[in-house]
């Protein structure tokens, strides 16, 4: 799972980012360049650490979340993305757009105001702007084809159909999104990287004890997720001891990072299964509706291909139970089979055959 960290100048990406990653970038610099900041996270999860307790674990591997900070996006006016941009864009999952609510006499905002919900909307044009690009590109080539034949003239006319419906769709200042795409179309779109068609949050950048603003337009229309961006970079910094105390002292229930990875999670669709035993309790990543079969896939491809069944018992089932042995007397302990759907939680052994 990638998540890039979107935003305008000066909207506090960096900061976001290091409070994610525990990362140290510094965020008062500005080359004119394309920078990329990479950073992988574990997902906390206290399900992992109760399932160390209880197994004796002798190793634990967290999930992973990595996040990627683009700066170089958005100057507040709508224009074409460079390739170089453009490709680093279309490589992640999703985005969390970074939207500047503070305010800072000493880092004036690009378009001279504070106003996130018309920076959002800004935002919102320059990636559908780019997409319609792209699709009129595609069509341009597909009328062409059509007047010059040399491929099947149903499929020409299946695909400019679909592009035509994409195109309405952002003229209508609608993210792709939002349309219902079935497996095929899905296929015939998935090399074009359409920025408005991944899923995106927006972090709302506050100042200490500023108060959540209200959006309008297309910003209203996100999940919104209000932070203090430099004092949960700072707190980011410190050791685990002190990071509590000072989350305590400014209120703050539980870091920023630990909201943002769930926040990922129901961004993208996925869930956690467990793998557990006393040598080792790993945490997986699948999307929601994944099979056994595919869950086995994401632990080793041979194990898909040679899947039998799964052996399955629900975290809060085992931890209710208290025992394995009095989980198989509750009749909670299920054999499952090709088309059983992992449930978050699962703590699922393959059974398989090469």
């Amino acid at each position: 799972m990638k998540l890039g960290i979107i935003g305008l100048p000066q909207s506090g990406k960096t900061t976001i980012f290091n409070a994610l990653t525990r990362a140290s970038h510094p965020t008062d610099l500005s080359t004119g360049k394309m920078e990329i900041h990479t950073g992988v996270v574990d997902v906390p999860d206290i399900r992992v650490d109760k399932l160390v307790e209880f197994f004796s674990a002798r190793k634990i591997v967290r999930a992973k979340v990595t996040y990627v900070d683009i700066a170089g996006l958005g100057s507040g006016t709508k224009g074409e993305l460079s390739g170089s941009l453009l490709n680093q864009l279309s490589q992640m999952d999703g985005f969390i757009q970074v939207v500047r609510c503070f305010e800072d006499e000493n880092v004036p905002h690009v378009l001279s105001s504070i106003d996130p919900s018309r920076d959002v909307a800004n935002m919102d044009a320059e990636l559908l702007l780019n997409d319609q690009i792209k699709i009129e590109a595609k069509l341009t080539r597909l009328h062409e084809e059509g007047h010059k034949g040399g491929r099947d003239k149903g499929e020409v006319e299946r695909e400019t159909k679909l592009f035509e419906r994409l195109n309405e769709t952002l003229q209508q200042e609608k993210p792709l999104r939002i349309l219902t795409l079935d497996e095929e179309e899905e296929r015939l779109i998935q090399g074009f990287g359409f920025l408005t068609r991944k899923p995106m949050l927006v972090v709302l950048n506050l100042s200490e004890g500023q108060a959540v603003p209200h959006l309008s337009g297309t910003a209203a229309s996100y999940k919104l997720i209000p932070l203090q961006g430099k004092i949960e970079m700072e707190i980011a910094q410190l050791p685990e001891g002190e990071a509590q105390l000072f989350l305590q002292e400014y209120g703050i229930e539980e870091p920023g990072l630990n909201r943002m990875i769930r926040e990922s999670y129901e961004l993208l669709g996925l869930l956690s299964f467990f793998t557990a035993g006393e040598k080792e309790v790993h945490a997986w990543t699948v999307h929601k509706g994944a099979t056994a079969p595919e869950a086995a896939g994401t632990i080793h491809s041979d194990m898909q291909q040679g899947f039998i069944r799964a052996e399955i018992m629900a975290y809060a089932d085992l931890m209710e139970a208290g025992s394995i042995a009095e989980l198989r007397n509750r009749g909670k302990l299920r054999v499952e089979g090709k088309n059983y759907i992992v449930q978050d939680g699962d703590i699922i052994e393959i059974r398989f055959n090469i």
